[in-house]
């Protein structure tokens, strides 16, 4: 069975036997480029415990967001966050997920024993966004991802919010919404101070191209992050990822500036991408708000995925550990053109030595 999670980079390396710069990995989503830390931040973060308030780095989060700083929480990922928001939906009660879904979800609920329905969400979709939510099955708990992970389907705010009056607790992934072209329009974070049963969650990592620091920030009420601290190890957040978010954090105007460069990528290598995509043959391009989209074909894309791998040291992300979907999507993250282009030329290579058919 395969990861539920992309960018295993060293186990490919290894499984090839060649070097991890010889990869490259469009099975993660992550922006194609890097900011550096500086060394003299690095080496103070080295030296102390990192601040278990974590006000510093709550104080910027919270500029950022136009909210309070208690009402922010950084954490180990996204990963780590979901874990709090599921005991809580552990005892809220039923939770409904939506499939396709990314599996963390499952994952932390499993740690509380939590109880969860599937609802499934339509597996084609037009290009026109944002989109209306098209779920409110009866349940207690409410996940939403917004953009929608692996779908790549953006929601509208004005569908999402009648939904905080129908579930006692509603949790909304975020995670990629940054990098989505005016995205934050259709964020629920304005809605958190009027509604004490929501919970946002967000990541830097895929911002950032990150994702080796394990950034992310639940934005809730205060009540309720205060008990999640309670919970949680002394220290979940290291001193290096505290210092390179208060590093990248401390000038909201240089934020702006790095969001609208991402958002300007998956708006630019996005349509690229799809177009170049449209001309193979034997496979079907979803539409995409985001910086991923998946493929679709009448027949298993296993062996395409396992092709680009083995011959052209390109990982794509395999779609069967996406409840869901199966065996014959798969899932591409956007590069830089340069291997977007590497991508495409593979996939034709590789569609022309077996055709699906």
């Amino acid at each position: 069975m395969p990861s539920a999670h992309g960018g295993e980079v060293q186990s490919a390396a290894r499984r090839l036997a060649i070097r991890e710069d010889r990869l490259l990995d469009a099975s993660a989503s992550l922006v194609p480029w890097t900011p550096r830390l500086p060394r003299a931040v690095a080496r103070a973060a080295l030296r102390c415990y990192p601040d278990r308030a974590h006000a510093e780095l709550r104080c910027l989060l919270a500029q950022l967001h136009d909210v309070a700083p208690t009402a922010v929480l950084p954490g180990n990922g996204a990963a780590e966050l979901f874990n709090w928001a599921a005991r809580d939906a552990a005892e809220a009660g039923r939770s409904l997920l939506p499939a396709p879904r990314f599996d963390d979800y499952s994952r932390a609920l499993s740690c509380w024993a939590g109880q969860s329905q599937s609802c499934s969400l339509p597996i084609e979709w037009s290009s026109v966004t944002p989109q209306p939510y098209p779920l409110g099955d009866p349940a207690e708990v409410l996940w939403i991802c917004n953009p929608h992970n692996p779908t790549g389907q953006l929601w509208s705010r004005d569908s999402l919010e009648p939904l905080l009056h129908r579930y006692r607790l509603v949790i909304c992934d975020e995670a990629f919404l940054s990098l989505v072209p005016d995205g934050e329009r259709q964020s629920l974070i304005p809605l958190v101070a009027a509604h004490p049963n929501l919970v946002v969650i967000r990541s830097l990592t895929k911002l950032y191209g990150i994702a080796g620091l394990r950034l992310g920030y639940a934005i809730a009420q205060p009540e309720r992050l205060q008990r999640w601290a309670q919970w949680r190890d002394p220290w979940p957040v290291n001193g290096i990822a505290s210092a390179m978010a208060q590093h990248l954090l401390l000038s909201p105007r240089r934020y702006q500036r790095w969001c609208r460069k991402a958002q300007d990528w998956v708006a630019k290598e996005g349509a690229w991408l799809q177009q170049q995509l449209e001309q193979l043959p034997g496979i079907t391009p979803m539409p995409s708000s985001v910086n991923f989209l998946l493929i679709r074909a009448e027949q298993s894309l296993v062996p395409l995925r396992e092709a680009l791998e083995q011959r052209h040291f390109i990982l794509l992300r395999d779609c069967r550990s996406f409840e869901g979907l199966g065996e014959n999507w798969l899932r591409i993250g956007l590069q830089s053109r340069r291997g977007n282009r590497r991508i495409i030329r593979a996939l034709r290579q590789e569609l022309a030595r077996r055709p699906l058919v």
